[in-house]
């Protein structure tokens, strides 16, 4: 099953995990659509699919990377959900159903941390009742399943490694994690969407140097003055053992962004200097990086 099925139908017990395993597929690229009524799977993964052949986006035998919830929400609705599948089976477009299950001692669990109501439970009188009717209700659906996912034990990142492993690119299984790294100015304030900031005014400043100041850090005679600095090489081994070490870590709980901020005074010298070194580090460890200098053109 691995890379295969650009449709993909979640469904299952609700406190499963639907909306969580969404997410991941949505941070994968795929587009997710939530609580769709079975009967218009049909025709909505044909209006993709001739969407993206008008812009040529995908041959016209693939279909789209298109994700749907569909559960027990959808009331009497959801019984359409298997002719849905035969229909677009029919139509050459099978869809890969994804069935999320686990235990009712682990679904009563989540539903008293979240303080949010099952769908069936007014109508069935309570959390145990409206468990048992829901898996009544999805018995032949389950039977039919492609993929059971039981997430009684598993932790969010252990359920994003299995959608990455099996619908991931390779790129996003070999490094999830996208790493923006920003060189800023603090006199223009910290980037709102930093989750890391190291502040490299210590360094001594190219400003005070008639011949750098008008130029950046993209320059190599700017770039020699501040790793001339015998604290510059310092800093960053420390600055690559922190950051390496680190972004592990991230991965492991389910991060998919991280933004690092690198600044000193003006964002125009020494934090360039130091943001291009963390991301040729970064590069080389395999990780996709978006590098910004945000302050480089201001005074």
């Amino acid at each position: 099953m691995e890379g295969s099925g650009q449709l993909i139908v979640l469904t299952g017990m609700s406190g499963a995990g639907k909306q969580l395993a969404a997410r991941f597929f949505e941070d994968m690229g795929w587009r997710v659509i939530d609580n769709l009524p079975p009967r218009l799977l049909p025709d909505l993964a044909m209006g993709e699919l001739a969407a993206c052949r008008e812009i040529g986006d995908q041959s016209p035998s693939v279909p789209p990377r298109l994700c749907v919830i569909a559960d027990v929400r959808a009331g009497k609705d959801f019984a359409g959900l298997l002719p849905a599948l035969d229909t677009l089976r029919d139509r050459d477009m099978p869809a890969v159903l994804v069935f999320l299950d686990a235990t009712d001692e682990a679904l009563v669990q989540r539903f008293k941390e979240t303080r949010r109501t099952h769908p069936l439970f007014l109508a069935h009188g309570g959390i145990l009742p409206a468990l048992s009717a829901e898996r009544e209700t999805l018995v032949s659906v389950k039977a039919r399943a492609d993929k059971v996912i039981d997430t009684s034990d598993l932790a969010p990142s252990d359920l994003r490694t299995q959608i990455l492993e099996l619908w991931g690119q390779p790129e996003q299984r070999r490094h999830p994690l996208t790493v923006t790294v920003t060189s800023f100015g603090f006199k223009h304030g910290l980037p709102l969407d930093a989750d890391l900031i190291f502040d490299v005014r210590f360094l001594r400043n190219p400003h005070y140097v008639d011949a750098l100041r008008p130029c950046d850090g993209r320059d190599e005679a700017v770039q020699r003055y501040v790793m001339d600095d015998d604290r510059t090489g310092c800093f960053l081994e420390r600055l690559y053992d922190m950051v390496g070490w680190s972004l592990p870590q991230y991965v492991d709980e389910g991060k998919a962004y991280l933004t690092v901020g690198i600044g000193c005074t003006g964002g125009k010298h020494r934090s360039v200097v130091i943001t291009e070194k963390l991301v040729r580090f970064l590069q080389n460890r395999g990780y996709p990086v978006i590098m910004q200098h945000r302050d480089i053109g201001r005074f």
